[in-house]
């Protein structure tokens, strides 16, 4: 166990930006299913920018990385195209 109050708090920093980047990635994991089962192009369309953002905003935040938020995006936008 930690000895330093410095230790401490980085501890307790680390346990609650776990528990949110879990929260974040759970969010967008679940974004992109919904996304990848829709059939109907209007509502895709209208998901996909929504969807694009949220996979920049957590490769921004290094929570994903970076080249697995652009195959996402990238397979994401040939889903949608290819929807009738």
């Amino acid at each position: 166990m930690a000895n330093h109050k410095s230790a401490l708090k980085r501890i307790r920093q680390n346990e609650v930006r776990r528990l949110r980047n879990r929260y974040y990635h759970k969010t967008a994991r679940t974004a992109v299913k919904v996304l990848r089962n829709e059939a109907d192009k209007a509502a895709a369309s209208e998901q996909l920018p929504k969807v694009i953002s949220l996979l920049d905003k957590l490769a921004k935040k290094n929570i994903i990385h970076k080249n697995k938020a652009a195959n996402l995006k990238s397979k994401l936008t040939k889903h949608v195209n290819s929807l009738a």
